[in-house]
């Protein structure tokens, strides 16, 4: 099967991914932040601590969560954030907040800062994993509990988080992979890329070569794993990790193999044009 020749209507059958199909990227935001607030309000109603694993971005899912959140007083005090991934500068260290790049900085100025101080995550609780301190992720699963949500977008070639596949002449079972821990790891040239282009006019000598991730092994931990795919460039990784090869070369296509998976991809991603065109210019 020709998985790049799928038709719209037959994606998602056959696969133990869900498909949610979403008109609009902003419909993916809506979706994601009603089902995010659903867990955080019946725990809420349980004395229960909502422990998850967040992403910076897609960023429209911030402005979502945060209208809901102070439109409908829903509080975020027993709620536990775990940032997935961050950019590391030369010097080892986390890039500084300040910079246009930065998660952290970025949480702050499109989440954190606009929520009501009497809703907000404590500050305490808002975390991201520590480049000197990788086994903190894996304490907070130890005191919290599992994740009861890790959702957040796909890289261009798979990744989810900074989990970058390994490299062509690398040997690496899916095994292997989905046993990485949170750590420091290189990002590769076409991750880089793409965030260039999406992040920084296309300059790619301003993005960082190297992040701290949360590990496939503590994602994978999660009762529930959400994939937003809010981009036409998505739509041939879209039929991938629903019906191609479940391999660590493609790392969201192991989530076929976790017990609740749902991608939420808009139609810019479903109906997007995989099928290369050749087109013929007769010369006169």
């Amino acid at each position: 099967m020709d998985i790049m020749r799928l038709s719209p209507e037959d994606l998602g059958k056959g696969s133990s991914i869900k498909l949610e199909r979403c008109g609009s990227e902003h419909d993916i935001y809506w979706k994601m932040a009603l089902e995010m607030l659903d867990v955080i309000k019946e725990n809420n109603a349980q004395g229960k601590t909502t422990f998850m694993i967040v992403p910076y971005g897609p960023l429209g899912g911030y402005s979502v969560l945060v209208y809901l959140i102070n439109k409908y007083r829903i509080s975020l005090k027993n709620c536990v954030f775990m940032n997935m991934d961050e950019y590391i500068g030369p010097d080892g260290e986390y890039i500084p907040t300040d910079d246009p790049l930065s998660f952290r900085g970025g949480m702050e100025r499109i989440f954190y800062s606009l929520i009501d101080d009497e809703l907000n995550v404590l500050p305490e609780n808002r975390y991201f994993p520590d480049p000197h301190d990788p086994g903190m992720t894996m304490r907070l699963i130890e005191k919290y509990g599992v994740p009861e949500m890790t959702w957040g977008g796909i890289g261009i070639n798979g990744h989810f988080a900074f989990n970058e596949p390994p490299e062509p002449d690398e040997e690496c079972t899916n095994e292997e992979f989905l046993a990485r821990p949170t750590r420091v790891l290189n990002i590769t040239r076409e991750t880089r890329t793409i965030n260039a282009y999406m992040n920084c006019g296309a300059n790619l000598e301003a993005i960082p070569k190297q992040c701290i991730t949360v590990g496939m092994k503590e994602i994978y931990m999660s009762k529930r794993i959400r994939i937003l795919m809010p981009r036409d460039w998505l739509a041939a990784m879209l039929r991938r990790v629903l019906h191609g090869d479940i391999t660590c070369r493609v790392p969201c296509s192991l989530f076929r193999n976790h017990p609740d998976c749902t991608v939420l991809a808009c139609n810019d991603a479903i109906y997007g044009d995989v099928i290369p065109k050749i087109r013929i210019y007769n010369k006169k």
